[in-house]
């Protein structure tokens, strides 16, 4: 077992320096971000269509969790609609204007959801 630090530097990138002898420097990755319950979740399911070439996607914002929790709502929504889409940094991008639809499955799922302007 090696006692060396983890001295990646491209996962430093960007990084200032510091002269403080007793300054540590963390990676952030033992701070996992703690999901909410759904009935905690405040939700908000809009439709966007801004610079995507006149598209619609349906925007789902607001979801407070981690990355693996985000997915997992992302995929349980596209395969109920049989659509694509994508789920990261807190937001889920279905395609098309699914609001109605997807406020309903949130709300039956547990999710504090609700139709926003968009």
């Amino acid at each position: 077992m090696s006692t060396r630090k983890n001295n990646d530097w491209k996962k430093r990138d960007g990084v200032v320096y510091s002269t403080s002898d007793d300054f540590e420097f963390n990676l952030s990755e033992d701070e996992v971000t703690e999901t909410l319950p759904p009935n905690q979740q405040q939700l908000k399911v809009q439709l966007d269509k801004k610079a995507r070439g006149g598209k619609q996607v349906t925007l789902i914002t607001g979801f407070v969790g981690s990355d693996e929790d985000l997915q997992v709502l992302g995929k349980l929504l596209k395969n109920k609609f049989g659509v694509g889409g994508s789920a990261k940094d807190g937001e889920i991008l279905i395609q098309g204007d699914l609001r109605d639809k997807a406020l309903d499955l949130l709300l039956k799922e547990g999710y504090k959801a609700k139709k926003s302007g968009g």
